[in-house]
């Protein structure tokens, strides 16, 4: 009797640190420095449960927050350090990093502006991925390598994808944002933000053909149609439906291989906390296939 309630003392003891030894870490107030964005930017990121009491380096997903959010929203609305947790403690998500950062401050958006004043696309590729990777135990080859986003963030992950498609393994576009449809659409876009009669002709089709997701899979190279396995998932009461739908059916008739979700819901976060568990699982197919 005595050894039985030494014994359940003792797991009483011993499940508060075995519990926390399961988790992983988030921080959401870090920075790095910019001189392309000419200052401070902020990151957050998660390290996986084992990241402090191992040595091993770890693959990574880079995963991008819609308009009016900061690198805070997938910790705090996403959820991300439970959803994270819960799919590698059950076998269905391997361990990663991942890494969240802002792109609402200064001016909102991932991509480089039409004047070049403002290089967004530009900080991710040469500050922050080579950042992360000198500073955290980061895989650094393109099969352990991952995009994924929501809205504007999903945006972000189809130019991302799209224009680097030889340095990631999987792309993960959630309710994203495809940019603008046509030639004439980028036009309007512009002039309701007063810039089109500051900006030329040249600039105005070269902005849309590097930032319109349709015409860029419609003009996808034979070499890379299979450079990226994708994962596109939006609401059926999305506002965004029509783009993904749209860049669906091209990818279908490009015979570019994706896969293509239609849920019930629309544009919120109880959306995308459902999506989040398929995004790890998509991922990790990713970082093991190749």
């Amino acid at each position: 009797m005595k050894k039985q309630l030494w014994a359940w003392m003792m797991a009483c003891i011993m499940l508060p640190a075995l519990l926390h030894a399961q988790a992983g870490k988030v921080s959401d107030n870090l920075t790095l420095p910019s001189k392309i964005l000419k200052g401070d930017r902020k990151y957050a990121i998660y390290l996986p449960p084992d990241y402090e009491s191992s040595s091993r380096s770890y693959p990574v997903l880079y995963l991008l927050h819609g308009a009016g959010d900061d690198q805070t929203g997938w910790v705090q609305f996403g959820e991300v350090l439970h959803i994270a947790d819960k799919a590698i403690r059950e076998g269905n998500a391997t361990p990663m990093i991942i890494v969240m950062p802002d792109a609402n401050t200064g001016r909102r958006g991932y991509a480089n502006d039409i004047k070049g004043e403002w290089q967004y696309e530009d900080f991710f590729f040469k500050e922050l991925i080579p950042f992360i990777e000198k500073t955290y135990r980061a895989k650094k080859e393109k099969r352990y390598r991952a995009v994924a986003g929501l809205s504007m963030g999903g945006e972000g992950t189809f130019t991302y994808a799209l224009h680097h498609p030889e340095l990631f393994a999987a792309a993960c576009p959630l309710s994203a944002a495809t940019g603008p449809l046509a030639l004439e659409d980028a036009t309007r876009w512009l002039k309701r933000r007063g810039q089109d009669s500051t900006v030329s002709d040249a600039q105005i089709k070269a902005w849309y053909e590097r930032q319109s997701v349709l015409h860029m899979v419609n003009n996808m190279p034979e070499d890379q149609k299979k450079a990226v396995r994708w994962y596109i998932d939006c609401g059926d009461d999305d506002f965004l439906f029509e783009g993904n739908s749209l860049v669906h059916i091209a990818m279908r008739k490009k015979e570019i291989p994706h896969e293509f979700r239609i849920r019930d819901g629309g544009h919120s976060w109880g959306y995308w906390r459902t999506a989040l568990p398929e995004v790890l699982a998509f991922v990790s197919a990713s970082f093991h296939q190749f």
